[in-house]
């Protein structure tokens, strides 16, 4: 995992805070207690969905899990300043979607209610894939490559200069489309 768990510390220290045992919120947000532990120990690597569950539970935006600091006024980031976030296994529960790495373009501005993002996709060789829905919504850009949205009973492909916009709440997943390596702009909207 990574160097500095700090999602897993955030986690605890926000659970803590409300008082509640690892239980407690698995519980409230729906995860397994498996998942809350691994999380919070650094053994599990992060994915969107159970993320978004556990910030509803607990109260706070999905940033206030991925920010290192918080900053008033607005958020300018060049592009030598865009840095990797955590990296996020997938944007479901599940790890079967491929490996994706997160660059966030708003890392550390306070009370934001969309999370945009920079995500690389390389492909996975699974060949199943199980969607997953969570509160919110979602807007996709194709900058490099292609990447296949499973929206519902849907498939799209997303070529560069395209974009699709959906409501999160729709089981969904976003993969490696044909076994090649895709860039994309996300832009993460998740009610508090």
């Amino acid at each position: 995992m990574a160097e500095e768990n700090r999602i897993g510390t955030k986690i605890s220290t926000l659970r803590e805070a409300h008082h509640l045992s690892q239980q407690d919120l698995a519980d409230r947000c729906g995860c397994e207690l498996a998942t809350i532990a691994g999380l919070e120990a650094g053994e599990l690597p992060p994915s969107l969905a159970p993320l978004i569950k556990i910030t509803r539970a607990l109260g706070v935006r999905l940033g206030t899990l991925m920010d290192d600091d918080e900053a008033l006024g607005p958020m300018y980031i060049s592009a030598d300043q865009m840095e990797e976030v955590t990296r996020l296994k997938s944007l479901q529960t599940t790890s079967d979607a491929g490996e994706l790495s997160y660059f966030s373009l708003a890392a550390g501005r306070p009370s934001r209610h969309m999370d945009p993002f920079i995500i690389t996709i390389t492909p996975s060789d699974e060949t199943t894939h199980e969607l997953v829905g969570h509160e919110g919504e979602e807007w996709l850009y194709g900058l490099e490559g292609e990447i296949e949205i499973a929206y519902g009973k849907e498939l799209y492909i997303l070529h560069p200069g395209e974009s699709i916009y959906y409501d999160s709440i729709v089981p969904h997943q976003v993969r490696a489309h044909d076994g090649q390596t895709a860039r994309f702009l996300a832009v993460v909207y998740t009610p508090v």
